[in-house]
C-alpha cells in the first residue's frame, strides 16, 4: 500500500472517534468541489444528490466544477478552505496514481478524510463505428494484427494505466494518445483518430445512441442495468476491470458519513436516477471508503509494476 493510500487510511480513524454532528450538520449551504468538468459521470451523480440532499438537509448543496491539473487543483480548493462544509465530490482515479505521475505531491494527503462512498461510475470501451469491431475480443485480435497502428486514450491516469498494463502483458503495440479534455478525445473517436476509448458511459452515451461509436464493454465488475454490454472479464479480458469509484472527502471530520450514508442509502428516487446517468449507487461508510481505495490502488500497484513504474513518494 503507497504512502498516500496509508496516510488516508490513517486519518480516517480519527474522523470515527470525534461525536457524530449528524443532528446538527449542516448548519449552513454544502459545497461539493469536483475535479472533472461538467457532463463527467461524476458531475451528473453529485448533481442528482445535491438535489436530493438539499431537500432533506433544508440546506442549498452547490457544485462547483474544479477540472485540470490531474485532479490536484480540487484537492487543493477543498484542502484550503478548511471548511467542513466544503467536501471532494471525486472519483478515486482522481489521486491513486498521483505517486507513479508526480515527482513530488503537492498536497498534503493527510488532511484527505475519507467521508462517505456514495457511487461507483459506469465506465466504458468504445471504439468509432468505421472500426468495424463488434467485440473486444474483436479488437484486441485487430491490435495484434496491426501492431502500432492503433492507439487508445482514457480519462484518468488509473485507466491509462490499466490500459498499457493490459497491452504490454498481452504484447500488443497500442499507443497511448493523451488529452486534456474528454471533448475532444470523443470528436477524435467519432472521426476514427482514436480507435479505443476508456471513460464514463455518460460521456459517450449520445454518440453510442447515434451510431456513431460501438460500446465493447463496461469494465465494471458487474452488469449494469438497462445496458446491454458484457463486463470485461464476460469478454475475456479480466485485466481491464475498473470499478469507477466516487465518494467524498473532506479536509476535516465533519459527521456527514453516517447521515449521508443512511438518508441517501434509502432513498429509490436517487438510485433509479443514477441507473438511467450510468451511475451505480453504491453507498458506505468512511471506512468502506477507505477500504475500497486501498483494493483500488492494490490492483494499480500489480498492473504499474508490469509497466515498470515504481511510486515516487
Amino acid at each position: 500500500m503507497n504512502k498516500i493510500i496509508r496516510l488516508i487510511a490513517a486519518v480516517v480513524l480519527a474522523a470515527f472517534a470525534i461525536p457524530s454532528l449528524a443532528q446538527s450538520w449542516p448548519q449552513r449551504p454544502v459545497k461539493f468541489i469536483l475535479p472533472l468538468g461538467p457532463g463527467a459521470g461524476a458531475d451528473i451523480g453529485a448533481r442528482l444528490f445535491a438535489d436530493q440532499l438539499a431537500r432533506r438537509w433544508g440546506q442549498p448543496v452547490v457544485v462547483e466544477n474544479r477540472p485540470g491539473g490531474d485532479g490536484i487543483i480540487a484537492i487543493n480548493a477543498v484542502i484550503a478552505a478548511r471548511d467542513d462544509h466544503t467536501l471532494l465530490w471525486g472519483p478515486s482515479s482522481t489521486f491513486v496514481g498521483h505517486p507513479y505521475t508526480l515527482d513530488k505531491l503537492p498536497y498534503d494527503p493527510a488532511e484527505l478524510v475519507p467521508v462517505a462512498r456514495v457511487t461507483n461510475t459506469v465506465v466504458t470501451i468504445a471504439v468509432p463505428a468505421s472500426l468495424n469491431v463488434g467485440s473486444l475480443k474483436e479488437l484486441m485480435a485487430l491490435a495484434r494484427a496491426q501492431p502500432g497502428k492503433l492507439n487508445f486514450a482514457s480519462v484518468t491516469t488509473v485507466t491509462d494505466i490499466i490500459f498499457a498494463g493490459y497491452f504490454k502483458s498481452a504484447g500488443l503495440d497500442v499507443q497511448k494518445i493523451s488529452y486534456k479534455d474528454t471533448v475532444t478525445a470523443l470528436n477524435d473517436l467519432v472521426e476514427g483518430r482514436i480507435h479505443m476509448y476508456g471513460a464514463a458511459y455518460a460521456i459517450v452515451r449520445a454518440q453510442a445512441q447515434s451510431g456513431r461509436i460501438k460500446l465493447l464493454a463496461v469494465t465494471n465488475r458487474g452488469r449494469v442495468r438497462g445496458l446491454d454490454l458484457p463486463t470485461v472479464a464476460e469478454a475475456g479480458f479480466p485485466e481491464l476491470n475498473f470499478d469507477g469509484l466516487v465518494g467524498l472527502i473532506a479536509a476535516r471530520s465533519s459527521g456527514i458519513s453516517d447521515a449521508a450514508r443512511e438518508r441517501i442509502a434509502a432513498d429509490p428516487v436517487v438510485s433509479e436516477r443514477l441507473v438511467a446517468t450510468a451511475q451505480v449507487n453504491s453507498p458506505g461508510t468512511g471506512a468502506e471508503l477507505a477500504a475500497s481505495i486501498d483494493e483500488q490502488a492494490a490492483n494499480l500497484a500489480a498492473t504499474a509494476k508490469i509497466l515498470g513504474l515504481k511510486p515516487k513518494f
